[in-house]
């Protein structure tokens, strides 16, 4: 996902400002107590501790049964459920999703038989220009076969509520959908089952680290999805940066109707899901229509969002679970203004208002500096250790 560079100075301002508003604040003991381990003189403090991190950063915030970090106490019941589930749902999940990603491999292995990667500029382009059958295949393929992998992931059932063509009854869909081609998806961001789920229904291109198309099964599959591949240290010449590999890549999808859609996460960090974060520009600067999309992920007992705990713990505890829900809204493409297009902030702004609005999600100022403080508080870490500790 991107980050657009220019925001840094604004991250450490935010950094700063968090510290000197949270300074004299107790931090949550780390790891989260258990009530066996809490005495019944600190118990009180953790949890008032809990609680006013919790408002600090409201949209990082667990509210399911597994508390923060997926670490919380859990009743017998939930621990007997989750016993079970890990010895018999988990492993055949796991198979599963091995050989869906292992298919859409040598699908993409096929389609790019005899020909060349392309490798123009420091990012470089995988096999975004793929055309015809290939691309046929590779669009097709990876519809089924990332909806199969989130039915292995738990999503039986996917309500969409699709309000891109309000009109479509007075006109051809075909020709509702040449008028309103998007160059950018733009969406809010809560796990990383959204980047599945847009497959499904899209098969875009997004941004990710050049280390990405370098791993095995996935890198080919990133490569042909058009992937933009960026090595931010790069100091060549012929680097251009995330907003100029976004912004032209955009700009192709816009004007060409082969060419593969670019996916935007422009809060550039996931969310507990109840609320949307200042956007980043990088998704606005071409001055092209983009689709909104926004994500619910409603839950009983764990919530999908990705937002306070690790990878690992999460994919573990998502696999457990016997069924998950997601809930999709499909807005109708948002072409800019001509004042939009010569300010992309106020372009991001208004977009971001309008999905805030739709959505019924609460509009927010904190940012991934805030988000980076909340995390190193709920390990334990000190303050100044949780302001300025590096995050790869």
């Amino acid at each position: 996902m991107a980050v657009d560079d220019a925001t840094a100075l604004s991250e450490l301002d935010s950094s700063i400002r968090t510290e000197e508003e949270i300074a004299a604040k107790p931090l949550l003991p780390a790891p989260y107590p258990s009530p066996s381990a809490a005495s019944t003189t600190t118990a009180p403090m953790a949890e008032e501790s809990l609680e006013e991190l919790d408002r600090r950063y409201a949209p990082y915030a667990r509210r399911d049964a597994y508390g923060p970090m997926g670490r919380g106490p859990v009743g017998a019941v939930e621990a007997a459920r989750l016993a079970v589930a890990a010895a018999v749902l988990l492993p055949l999940r796991v198979v599963a999703g091995l050989l869906v990603l292992l298919a859409y491999y040598l699908v993409c292995r096929v389609c790019t038989l005899w020909v060349e990667e392309e490798r123009d500029g420091g990012e470089g382009e995988g096999y975004a220009r793929l055309n015809g059958w290939r691309r046929e295949g590779v669009v097709r393929c990876g519809r089924a076969l990332s909806r199969a992998m989130m039915f292995v992931f738990g999503f039986y059932w996917i309500n969409v509520y699709d309000r891109r063509f309000p009109n479509a009854e007075d006109e051809p869909l075909d020709q509702c959908k040449n008028m309103e081609r998007p160059g950018a998806i733009v969406s809010n961001h809560v796990s990383y089952v959204d980047i599945l789920y847009h497959m499904s229904a899209s098969v875009p291109s997004f941004v990710a680290k050049r280390s990405v198309a370098r791993l095995p099964l996935v890198g080919l599959v990133s490569k042909c999805l058009g992937c933009i591949f960026v090595q931010r240290e790069s100091k060549a010449s012929d680097f251009k940066g995330v907003s100029g590999a976004v912004t032209e890549r955009i700009q192709r999808a816009n004007q060409q109707k082969d060419a593969p859609i670019m996916l935007l996460f422009p809060e550039g960090t996931t969310t507990n899901g109840d609320y949307l974060l200042p956007f980043k520009t990088g998704a606005f600067l071409a001055k092209a229509p983009v689709q909104p999309v926004i994500l619910r992920y409603p839950y009983k007992r764990f919530s999908p969002a990705w937002d306070s705990m690790s990878g690992a713990r999460h994919v573990f505890l998502l696999l457990c679970q016997f069924a998950n829900y997601l809930e999709v809204v499909h807005l109708p493409v948002y072409h800019p203004s001509e004042q939009e297009k010569e300010d992309p902030k106020l372009y991001a702004n208004n977009v971001r208002k309008l999905m805030a609005a739709e959505g019924n999600l609460i509009l927010s100022d904190v940012g991934l500096a805030e988000k980076r403080v909340y995390h190193k508080a709920l390990n334990g870490n000190s303050l100044p250790r949780a302001l300025h500790q590096k995050d790869d």
